[in-house]
């Protein structure tokens, strides 16, 4: 039986910001995995393993993290343990989801089941995503269902908001200030354009009420906008980032649409970036969501998120506690042999 803090301590050791020791901290998940009857099915920048080929239940955990600035107060790459908290650089996020696999695992008696599980590690998580989309383009049949081990605070969800990102360029015709006329400015171009999308949004989106999810409707954010080059001239460029977070299909379809129109209308190039559905499990053990975009949205199967707590995931001085922790390997103790039993 292994301790889950002396699991999440040798994790915690690996320095996986920006995946800097990944083949580091994916040696140790695989021969702790192999001393306990799994074999690998597939190792890269991710990691495959399972122990029965009847598996019904995945696992699957990123185990880069995000980086750390100097505000720390406690030690980045060791535990710190101080009374019933337990510090240190992706404890929350995710190191304490993946410890929880790998301790309850060790506690089950898998002779007892004539079905077994399998283990995904990922990276690239905190960026870009590339790590479960490398998965999901190897991986054909995945379990029936998946548990994901992002920080809940040891609540169960089983649904999630979508996501559309885009970025949304201009192009205009750079001149003096003082003659405006001569040039077209891109910044204004992106300015009446991103009324535009407004408009439609309040008109049209944000009226459409979801009451599964806590914000009930679909968001819209404009995050980020450059452009131009000096006060005193006429901009030849300019973009700008938008996010929705979605409720249904519907408001997709639509956004998508109106998006092609105003880029047709002022000339602009639109390019999309992430777009993922929102998705809501038929479950009788929790009707839960989220707002925020995991893993989970990548897959297409029984999706099952729960994690560890409380969610202190990107802050300075990141922790867990003792409790929620050892609680979090008693939950997946209960659901393997919940789903390994069906």
């Amino acid at each position: 039986m292994l301790n889950v803090e002396e699991v999440l301590e040798n994790l915690v050791k690996c320095n996986t910001i920006n995946d800097k020791e990944n083949k580091k901290i994916l040696d140790y998940i695989e021969n702790t995995l192999a001393s306990l009857g799994f074999k690998t099915e597939k190792r890269d920048k991710f990691l495959i393993m399972f122990n029965n080929v009847q598996t019904p239940l995945g696992f699957l955990g990123h185990t880069d993290t995000v980086g750390a600035n100097d505000d720390w107060q406690y030690e980045k790459f060791n535990l710190t343990k101080i009374d019933n908290k337990i510090y240190g650089l992706g404890v929350c996020d995710m190191k304490s989801g993946i410890s929880a696999m790998i301790s309850a695992i060790s506690q089950i008696n898998f002779a007892e089941f004539n079905k077994g599980i399998k283990i995904y590690c990922t990276y690239d998580e905190e960026i870009g995503f590339e790590g479960i989309k490398n998965v999901v383009n190897y991986e054909k049949n995945f379990p029936e269902t998946m548990i994901i081990g992002e920080p809940t605070n040891n609540e169960i969800i089983v649904g999630s908001k979508g996501l559309m990102e885009y970025k949304i360029s201009f192009k205009g015709i750079k001149t003096h200030s003082s003659t405006p006329e001569k040039g077209k400015n891109a910044i204004m171009s992106a300015i009446s354009f991103i009324n535009e999308l407004n408009s439609f949004y309040e008109k049209e989106i944000k009226i459409n009420y979801n009451s599964n999810f806590e914000i009930p409707y679909t968001t819209m954010n404009i995050g980020k906008i450059e452009g131009g080059s000096a006060i005193n001239s006429v901009p030849d460029s300019a973009e700008f980032l938008v996010d929705f977070r979605t409720v249904d299909k519907n408001d997709e379809e639509k956004i998508v649409a109106r998006l092609k129109e105003l880029g047709k209308k002022y000339q602009s190039e639109i390019r999309e970036l992430n777009r993922l559905s929102p998705f809501l499990n038929s479950s009788e053990i929790s009707n839960k969501t989220c707002n925020f975009i995991t893993e989970a949205s990548f897959l297409k199967n029984n999706r099952i998120i729960l994690g560890a707590g409380p969610v202190t995931a990107h802050e300075v001085n990141e922790y867990v506690t003792t409790e929620s922790l050892y609680k979090l390997v008693e939950q997946y103790k209960a659901l393997i042999k919940k789903y390994l039993l069906l």
